[in-house]
């Protein structure tokens, strides 16, 4: 049987995720949806969506979705929501958790690696942030959780942009891409948004294909060719944007660097470097992936991971014509980028 792909909802306090998830709730999409709200602050969904007459926890709506008000362990409400789909009492083929405004997507996302039963019935298809352009500058200075969000995010919406001047939204959006530059950032207007933007983009899977933004990479190169560095073999994003005054002066906790290499990996040496990795700076690490060439072999690698939990698939074959490197995103806090770099660059042929 197919898993149940899950879509996280997140964004900072007052961003617009409820207003976005009842325009997907009203949508005509046919979709069966299981919404997981959490059990913080008053009822968010909209009453007049809502039929009344499902249980205390379970609450249908009148297009066919469900909502779940969790009021304790995501893993029980996971499980009860599957066990109760098995045996014919509920359908539905989807499932988006609203998480709390000063929630940290992580231990979310983690959920569906670490429970094996969660792990058997459900895959996490994408993470959604919505980010409030007119106050989303104050809170990326000021609340961790808030970069945390974008730095998870798998697609990035930006809500009230009609309140900002065009140089505020570029500056922002310069900044997002800073932080997260694998995430393409859309825009939602009082929840308008296509549903193609939001379920069944197959984000958080492992794939041979790794998206980042490639005005990031132009930057970042632009910027080690200025510091004379060897941007072939890697490169470290996140150059001293300080020193670049159309950037600005905020300098990020979590922000994202990319490394690339036009010689395979050797195996063994980058086990064990990401192993320590990962042991180390596990915690802080956010989200991570890549695409890699590892000596001997015909088909790429691909791995990602989310703070300690990481894993490799076996991607596509290299074609024929194809040039071969490797690529790699790290999205974290206060991460070591030179050790990672150095560290990376040692484990080349």
């Amino acid at each position: 049987m197919a898993l149940i792909p899950t879509t996280i909802l997140t964004g900072f306090l007052g961003a617009g995720k409820t207003t976005l998830l009842n325009r997907i709730l009203q949508e005509p999409h046919g979709f069966r949806i299981a919404v997981i709200e959490n059990e913080f602050g008053q009822e968010n969904i909209d009453n007049e969506i809502l039929v009344q007459d499902g249980t205390e926890q379970i609450v249908e709506m009148n297009n066919g979705c469900i909502c779940c008000t969790v009021r304790g362990d995501l893993i029980v409400a996971l499980t009860n929501l599957a066990q109760r789909r098995n045996a014919g009492e509920l359908q539905f083929d989807r499932v988006v958790i609203e998480t709390t405004g000063l929630a940290n997507p992580g231990p979310v996302a983690q959920t569906f690696f670490i429970d094996e039963e969660v792990a058997s019935e459900y895959r996490v298809d994408a993470v959604i942030t919505v980010v409030d352009a007119k106050h989303a500058m104050h809170q990326l200075d000021t609340y961790e959780e808030a970069q945390r969000q974008i730095g998870f995010a798998d697609r990035i919406l930006l809500s009230k942009t009609d309140l900002i001047a065009a140089q505020e939204l570029q500056t922002l959006t310069e900044r997002i891409k800073r932080i997260n530059p694998r995430a393409p950032i859309g825009k939602t207007d009082f929840g308008k948004v296509a549903i193609a933007e939001v379920l069944d983009l197959h984000g958080f899977n492992l794939n041979d294909k790794l998206d980042i933004d490639p005005d990031f990479i132009k930057a970042e190169e632009h910027a080690h060719d200025h510091d004379h560095h060897d941007h072939d073999h890697a490169c470290d994003a996140h150059c001293d944007h300080e020193h670049d005054h159309h950037h600005g002066h905020h300098s990020d906790n979590i922000a994202a660097f990319v490394f690339h290499a036009d010689r395979p990996f050797n195996t063994a040496k980058l086990d064990e470097f990401l192993g320590g990795l990962v042991q180390v700076y596990g915690p802080r690490m956010l989200r991570y992936k890549g695409v890699l060439w590892m000596e001997g072999a015909d088909r790429k690698v691909v791995f990602q991971g989310v703070h300690q939990l990481m894993g490799t698939d076996i991607g596509g074959k290299w074609g024929e014509n194809e040039t071969r490197g490797s690529k790699m995103v790290f999205i974290g806090q206060n991460l070591p980028k030179d050790t990672f770099i150095l560290g990376l660059k040692q484990c080349l042929v």
